[in-house]
């Protein structure tokens, strides 16, 4: 089993920044990608960035040029930096990992949600 910690969500206003963080540990082989993705109220849960193990990386294009995804494969931990943040942008936000716990087996581990408020 895995876990995925995140932390870092809260409440800042328009233009402002925030960084979340989110920890994977457990039973753990091989992490293949981790990310994030947020569900505003009455909308569907979309991507906002992903990363795999070589860095390559996705951004939604509403993200693209304000938020930074980054990682630390050593300690299983993604970051994401959002600059320039506007009330749109209010979400909760969800740590995403596909992680292999043998060679063979992978599973898709979702944290527990972080909240982030942009005032206007």
């Amino acid at each position: 089993q895995v876990q995925l910690v995140e932390s870092g969500g809260g409440l800042v206003q328009a233009g402002g920044s925030l960084r979340l963080s989110c920890a994977a540990s457990g039973t753990i082989f091989r992490v293949v990608s981790m990310g994030w993705h947020r569900q505003a109220p009455g909308k569907e849960r979309e991507l906002v960035a992903d990363i795999n193990a070589g860095h390559a990386i996705n951004y939604a294009d509403s993200v693209k040029g304000r938020f930074t995804i980054s990682r630390d494969n050593a300690r299983n931990t993604v970051y994401l930096q959002m600059n320039t943040l506007k009330p749109d942008d209010t979400a909760v936000y969800y740590c995403n990992a596909r992680v292999y716990s043998t060679f063979t087996e992978w599973n898709e581990y979702w944290g527990q949600g972080t909240l982030v408020t942009v005032s206007s």
